[in-house]
């Protein structure tokens, strides 16, 4: 009868998923006396964990990954130089980066987003009067679209979005009362166009008219 010992009796892996293969070899590598052939023969175990893993080469230090865990296998004795020139800690291994802290910010009306209020911002500091209104009907539009979206309301009125953009800039920009806000997909489709015009689609008389009240008041 074979005496094959169970996997709960042998040695426990330090790395799983390299499997007991790639432990076995960096034991051996562990009872190489010359340092060149040592050195040697662990440099072809980190090549052997690259093929066996080809999706860590896409990831960021996916060379010092793989020499981290060769050292963590070998407990940390093993006396070879990795590529990086520095030798993997035990307290290495358990640093802990640090913690990333969530941004806190004192922006307003926070269903728009982060993005809305940088584009206020900047809208703020725009010295050119034409580009400035230009500005800040293009983030009034996409605060219209930005709030049928998560609101999932399609009645949402110009005087909301004007009250709105007024409290984001703290009352440093504003639309006048006569200023129809158009639909932002619309003035994609018209390559840029505040108004609209050169959008296919026929608009009704109302729209036709408020269009050029816009055009005469807000010049």
């Amino acid at each position: 009868m074979h005496n094959i010992p169970y996997n709960s009796e042998r040695e426990p892996l330090v790395i799983p998923e390299y499997g007991r293969n790639i432990q076995n070899l960096v034991r051996y590598a562990q009872t190489i006396e010359d340092k060149e052939k040592r050195q040697a023969f662990v440099e072809k175990i980190a090549y052997l964990i690259s093929i066996m893993f080809p999706q860590e080469k896409n990831q960021d230090s996916a060379e010092r990954k793989i020499w981290n865990n060769i050292f963590r296998i070998a407990n940390y004795d093993l006396d070879v130089e990795p590529p990086t020139g520095e030798k993997p800690t035990p307290e290495g291994d358990k640093k802990k980066p640090e913690p990333i802290p969530y941004p806190e910010s004192a922006y307003k009306l926070r269903h728009y987003g982060h993005n809305v209020q940088r584009l206020v911002e900047k809208a703020i500091a725009e010295e050119d009067e034409e580009k400035r209104r230009e500005f800040v009907l293009t983030i009034a539009a996409y605060m219209k679209l930005a709030y049928r979206t998560w609101n999932q309301e399609s009645n949402v009125t110009d005087d909301l979005i004007k009250a709105d953009l007024k409290k984001l800039s703290d009352g440093k920009l504003s639309l006048p009362k006569e200023v129809f806000i158009p639909d932002l997909l619309q003035m994609v489709k018209g390559n840029g166009n505040i108004a609209g015009n050169s959008s296919k689609k026929k608009k009704s008389g109302s729209q036709r008219k408020g269009n050029k009240q816009q055009r005469r008041r807000w010049r």
